[in-house]
């Protein structure tokens, strides 16, 4: 980043990435676009992370993102609670994988643990500093292409000049209104009440039906939350101001009976059922992630993770971009993948408001649902979806693999299979063994793990020395080749040629060899090619289709010499 004051009022910065939002999604960005090479500001109108009592939960595929950068540590070890639920109707959450259920985490952590990790590594962050405008340049005139946004702070005007800008500013997002980029969908028709209160003593209660409506109430450490709605109550007009307690004490007795109004508010607010999603995630040199890009009620503790997930997806594939090593069409497969990603949790969050907000008239639905829930892959289905476990993105063809029954169970990343494409989720394909339930049919199908996350798991010690985990390996933020072939250099069972056929992008994967664990779910004997956000890129025992694999996925190979 460099900075120049072009007169005495006005700052003015460039940098590779403009992001603007300092949540999750934004500081989960800046910490990838850091790792990947690229330069980049953050700002925020907020002075430090957020205070209020918002997301709690963080679900198992966000937690493995945090270990594959080594940011679980300081966590410690956070309540874990296995049982979710499915528009109220309990769910186990259980799935295999190193951190099953839902973790208990506050929203205030997360942003704490994301900005010293964005810090440490050279993020430049201004708070209190809100956005006035943004022009794209398009490189007319022999301008340098790129973004210009026009801020305010508390030491005045700051020009921010970049490459590109990513808009993390949240729900009621003012990049994308300075953008106008489409934003279809509904407004919310309902909404829950909820209350951070003290010096009240009521019953626990998990999503409670009763006559008059839905009530649900948890303590911890002397406060308790509550939340409410009432049947038939539509959204409330505040003027886009929150509820007062009072709004609240007085839902909450109508459902329940009881008094809380001799309780204190620590925090109240509202959250309705509206549900929307960007047209497209990227708007040329604009783009959008987290709630920016999609708006929805956080049921099942899904909208912060989504927005994680999001920036993860994206943080590599624009550094990479930046740094010159790949074209500008990578940045494409960000809104492909993340915008079906989106969609089809905005449509199961659609789900869970009908069977949680719906009256007596969703009853034999519910019945249902909890019979369906016994049968176990409708739950591990869903449990992939609301965990980010299913996801399986479209990355192309693998080779046909020969011998794929040496995978092991599929369970192991989730037991979903992909849908059309081989994106987003879908049904549960292999409820047995790997490859009895793979559809040929789909091109993604190639091998079990093509498209999904990288199972946690050991490669066993050669030569004397120490067993690696595979997330751990993702650590450094670069792309990795396993050679899975039982010699620690990589050169038996082929394992010289694909080394051979990586060295033109040695610069940006990594070469690792060693024999899988036994009984595990990593395929003996075969290779994978893995993504800087963990996810299989190609698989296949002979290095068929591996350069055309790097190159769409790492850019362009490096010169000779």
């Amino acid at each position: 980043m460099t900075t120049d004051h072009q007169d005495t009022d006005t700052t003015t910065l460039d940098t590779d990435v403009l992001v603007v939002g300092a949540g999750p999604a934004g500081l989960m960005l800046a910490t990838e676009l850091r790792l990947g090479g690229a330069q980049v500001v953050v700002v925020d109108q907020r002075p430090g992370p957020t205070t209020e009592s918002r997301a709690s939960t963080l679900h198992a595929r966000t937690m493995e993102i945090l270990d594959s950068r080594g940011l679980l540590d300081e966590l410690g070890t956070p309540p874990c609670e296995p049982r979710g639920h499915f528009g109220g109707v309990p769910l186990d959450l259980t799935l295999p994988g190193p951190y099953p259920g839902q973790w208990k985490v506050a929203q205030t952590r997360t942003e704490e643990l994301l900005q010293r990790r964005a810090a440490d590594l050279g993020a430049d962050l201004w708070r209190r500093h809100q956005l006035l405008s943004l022009t794209v340049r398009d490189g007319a005139a022999g301008a340098a292409e790129g973004v210009e946004a026009e801020t305010i702070g508390p030491y005045g005007p700051v020009r921010i000049r970049a490459r590109y800008l990513v808009g993390c500013d949240g729900e009621d997002s003012t990049v994308r209104r300075l953008v106008r980029a489409p934003f279809p969908g509904q407004d919310a028709r309902r909404e829950l009440l909820r209350a951070d209160v003290s010096g009240i003593s009521v019953a626990d209660r998990r999503f409670q039906r009763l006559r008059h409506g839905l009530a649900i109430a948890a303590t911890r450490d002397g406060v308790t939350r509550v939340m409410v709605h009432e049947f038939g109550r539509p959204v409330a007009e505040r003027g886009g101001g929150e509820p007062d307690f009072t709004e609240v004490t007085d839902v909450w007795k109508r459902v329940t009976g009881e008094d809380i109004s001799q309780g204190t508010p620590l925090w109240v607010n509202a959250f309705g059922d509206a549900n929307r999603q960007l047209a497209r995630y990227r708007h040329g040199r604009v783009l959008f992630a987290g709630d920016a890009a999609h708006r929805q009620m956080p049921s099942g503790g899904q909208a912060l993770n989504l927005g994680v997930q999001d920036a993860f997806n994206l943080g590599w594939k624009l550094a990479a971009v930046v740094r010159g090593s790949a074209p500008e069409e990578l940045l494409d497969t960000y809104d492909t993948e993340r915008r079906t990603v989106g969609r089809q949790v905005l449509a199961n969050i659609r789900a869970q408001v009908e069977l949680l907000l719906g009256g007596p008239e969703v009853e034999p639905a519910r019945s249902l649902l909890t019979e369906l829930l016994a049968v176990d892959g409708v739950r591990r289905h869903l449990a992939g979806m609301i965990s980010g476990l299913g996801i399986r993105y479209d990355v192309g063809d693998a080779e046909d693999v020969e011998d794929a029954g040496g995978v092991g169970d599929v369970q192991e990343v989730g037991g979903l299979g992909g849908a059309a494409g081989g994106r987003g989720f879908g049904p549960d394909t292999a409820l047995g063994a790997v490859g009895a339930g793979v559809d040929s049919g789909d091109t993604a199908a190639g091998h079990p793990l093509l498209g999904r996350r990288l199972p946690d798991a050991w490669l066993e010690p050669t030569d004397g020395g120490p067993r690696r985990r595979t997330t751990e390996l993702l650590r450094t933020g670069r792309g990795l080749l396993l050679s899975l072939d039982g010699s620690r250099n990589g050169n038996g069972n082929g394992g010289g040629v694909l080394r051979a056929a990586l060295e033109p992008w040695a610069d940006r994967v990594a070469f690792v060899a060693g024999p899988p664990e036994t009984g595990g779910p990593l395929p003996a004997g075969q290779a994978l090619l893995v993504r800087p956000d963990g996810h299989v890129a190609w698989a296949g025992p002979r290095p068929d289709g591996l350069p055309e694999a790097l190159t769409r996925w790492f850019g362009f190979p490096a010169a000779a010499g």
